[in-house]
């Protein structure tokens, strides 16, 4: 029987099926999920459910199942799944665009529940896919295709710290913002999403990681210069850090 890899093999170059773009933090996100899931051997058991935008390309890459859902809509999914197979491993792997815009509703309701479901959310401060607009969480002075002179807060607000607004709800039991500006953050970006998957296995309660990604095309910059403005410009706004922790206070540690 041919697999849909000879499929694809045959029909189509493998170097033609990578879909982010070149020095895109999306790849690095990617991989750590992927790490994460292997070595704590839940593949089997576990659900992608993924947004609308570059994180929906996500999946792709993933040895597991998947869900794409409509635009915003991947918490909510995420929920009827995880009620339907509650011995499965659910997460949503979301955008700002997707998570902190048409999404924000969902992804706040779903927290507040405390289902014991995981959101990684990728925030690379533009809408990447549709051509770098300004998202909520572009940063005061960001270029983007719809702030040509920077996004200035008078006109377009401030932009939206997801995980502050979540730290109050009992329902999180993990709550982090990491990143993927070099080595050392990779680190403690897997640590995170491992830990955050820790929760939903023990049934600890909703678990979500923000991880700030570099988006070379939607800066219009050069992938090093790309990193180097994520690292200083964005994590001046956007500043990494565990808020919530509720593996340190589980009996079972």
């Amino acid at each position: 029987m041919q697999t849909l890899a000879d499929y694809y093999g045959k029909t189509l170059k493998f170097e033609k099926l990578f879909n982010y773009c070149p020095g895109c933090g999306h790849g690095i996100i990617t991989r750590l999920v992927a790490e994460v899931i292997e070595e704590m051997g839940i593949r089997e058991k576990t659900m992608a459910v993924v947004g609308i935008g570059c994180g929906g390309f996500s999946h792709h890459y993933l040895e597991v199942d998947a869900i794409e859902a409509i635009h915003g809509r991947s918490p909510a999914s995420a929920i009827g799944y995880k009620m339907a197979l509650p011995d499965h491993i659910v997460f949503t792997y979301q955008g700002d665009g997707d998570g902190s815009a048409i999404g924000l509703h969902e992804l706040m309701h779903a927290a507040n529940r405390g289902m014991p479901i995981t959101t990684i959310m990728i925030n690379n401060s533009v809408f990447g896919m549709t051509g770098g607009q300004m998202s909520p969480t572009s940063i005061p002075g960001q270029v983007t295709a719809t702030t040509p002179k920077g996004r200035d807060v008078s006109l377009h607000g401030y932009p939206i710290l997801v995980p502050e607004m979540m730290r109050a709800m009992k329902g999180v039991a993990y709550l982090a913002r990491e990143s993927v500006v070099n080595a050392k953050s990779i680190t403690k970006a897997a640590k995170s999403i491992r830990n955050a998957f820790e929760c939903q296995i023990r049934g600890l309660g909703f678990s979500f990681v923000e991880v700030i990604s570099p988006c070379p095309t939607g800066l219009h910059l050069k992938v090093a210069d790309a990193y180097k403005y994520t690292a200083t410009e964005t994590l001046d706004y956007f500043k990494p850090q565990i808020f919530k922790n509720a593996l340190e206070n589980d009996n079972e540690i």
